[in-house]
């Protein structure tokens, strides 16, 4: 086991040592040779050191350097490298986290890292929550605490009576929702149709003023206000302070979204934007995103960890009864993997200031990639006030065709979106690993692609 365990170590360290010179797209011939890994399910065994060297030798190269410092899409954060040795040490631990019995060192270090969260937020003490795999699951969780309360103010049991006879759950959201919280409505059984949209803003906030004098004066029946916290486009954030505390007052569980932009909340620089956050009910965020960690890893958190407890809690004879915090109350997991490790690693590592620093950094290569994209006379159709940018090249088709391009150049990798009626390229600086050199050759290579295309290269 030394031996096989030291082998697959040399082998991630290669990997890892490569990212900054390698392509970020994997390129054709590597995809081409993934074929030899899909054979018929063998009838005799492979020895473990055969499968990692198969697994590396043909695996590794067809890989999308996600973990490398220039990947800029799908707001995808790197793995810093204390959560990664972390994460190898606790995989061989091979704890399930779901109660304190079966882990107490999973369990402390996730109450640790959720006071560490709790701090960096700049949320009340009261607060709880739940680690799980990442936001979609994170919305479920908090969506399936507000409809316990809500449904539970109207005299309902939703968990022994089920929605069958229900009173209706009005669930409001932007017009700009990101489609894993829609996803959660319609597992939790609300329907996806049934949701009411709001509009949005030029940068695609929630208008105060649209939900207002519909939802908050006389508002009648079981409600949930979804907000959201970084714009997956833009990274722009609903009014937070506005919306929630009349919200609440009028009796709506208000949840917030906050997959990648719940994090401007530890910069001087950018927690103005999250202002009001600890006037909602329930926040969900990926921590595979800004925070860097490995995959999965989200967190689900609640104002009142009682009503969460509520609704995800599960009993049986031959679990423990403790009055000590279960982890599994918490999350829709009972057997799941002790992700609070990671986070633990991670805040550690960081401290405050690496905390703030990531935030600050990305935002700063972000408003970098703005400028050298515009001075170059391309257009750039969002305000950057976090780490997004979005950016035209003229008309879709050529837009859509430069985004092609810089991701088969390999240089970088960015992401295609519609914003607004357009095509754009949209870059999330997300990764801890980026530096100034990554975005100037990245820029570089954009602008040499969008000039080609131009007809001007």
């Amino acid at each position: 086991m030394r031996e096989l365990l030291q082998d697959a170590a040399r082998r991630a360290a290669c990997y890892l040592e490569g990212l900054p010179t390698r392509s970020v797209e994997p390129p054709p011939d590597s995809l081409a040779a993934l074929q030899k890994l899909l054979v018929p399910l063998p009838e005799h065994s492979l020895s473990p050191e055969n499968v990692l060297a198969l697994l590396d030798e043909i695996g590794s190269p067809a890989t999308v350097a996600t973990a490398g410092p220039r990947y800029f899409g799908f707001v995808t954060g790197g793995s810093l490298p204390a959560s990664v040795a972390s994460s190898w040490l606790s995989a061989a631990w091979d704890q399930n986290a779901a109660f304190v019995v079966g882990s107490p060192i999973a369990a402390a270090l996730e109450d640790l890292s959720l006071s560490w969260i709790r701090e960096l937020l700049g949320l009340s003490p009261g607060w709880g929550g739940g680690f799980v795999t990442g936001t979609t699951m994170g919305n479920f969780s908090c969506l399936a605490a507000a409809r316990h309360q809500v449904l539970s103010k109207a005299g309902w049991d939703v968990e022994g009576k089920g929605l069958f006879g229900a009173p209706e759950i009005r669930v409001v959201v932007g017009a700009e929702v990101h489609a894993s919280l829609v996803k959660a409505v319609g597992l939790l059984g609300l329907g996806r149709e049934r949701v009411v949209t709001i509009p949005v803003d030029r940068k695609g906030r929630m208008r105060a003023e649209a939900l207002e004098p519909r939802f908050l004066e006389g508002l009648e029946g079981p409600t949930i206000v979804c907000l959201q916290a970084g714009n997956v486009n833009t990274g722009a954030f609903d009014p937070i302070r506005e919306i929630a505390p009349r919200a609440r007052e009028a009796g709506a569980w208000v949840h917030v979204d906050g997959a990648f932009g719940l994090w401007a909340a530890v910069s001087p620089r950018t927690r103005h934007q999250t202002e009001g956050i600890d006037e909602v009910d329930s926040i969900a965020t990926d921590l595979h995103k800004w925070l860097n960690v490995p995959y999965d890893n989200g967190l689900a958190l609640y104002r009142d960890p009682a009503v969460a407890r509520a609704a995800l809690s599960v009993t049986a004879a031959y679990l423990p009864q403790t009055d000590e915090r279960t982890p599994c109350d918490f999350t829709p997991e009972a057997s799941r993997r002790a992700r609070g490790i990671d986070i633990w690693a991670a805040l550690l590592s960081l401290g405050r200031e690496g905390v703030v620093d990531l935030v600050d950094r990305c935002c700063r290569h972000a408003r970098r990639f703005a400028s050298g994209l515009e001075k170059a006379g391309f257009t750039i159709l969002n305000e950057v006030e976090l780490n997004q940018v979005l950016v035209s090249f003229g008309d879709d088709e050529r837009t859509r065709a430069v985004i092609q391009a810089v991701q088969r150049d390999g240089t970088c990798w960015c992401g295609g979106s519609f914003w607004q009626g357009k095509a754009a390229m949209r870059i999330s600086v997300s990764s801890w690993a980026t530096t100034e050199e990554d975005v100037e050759r990245s820029l570089a290579a954009i602008i040499r692609i969008g000039r080609v295309a131009q007809g001007v290269g």
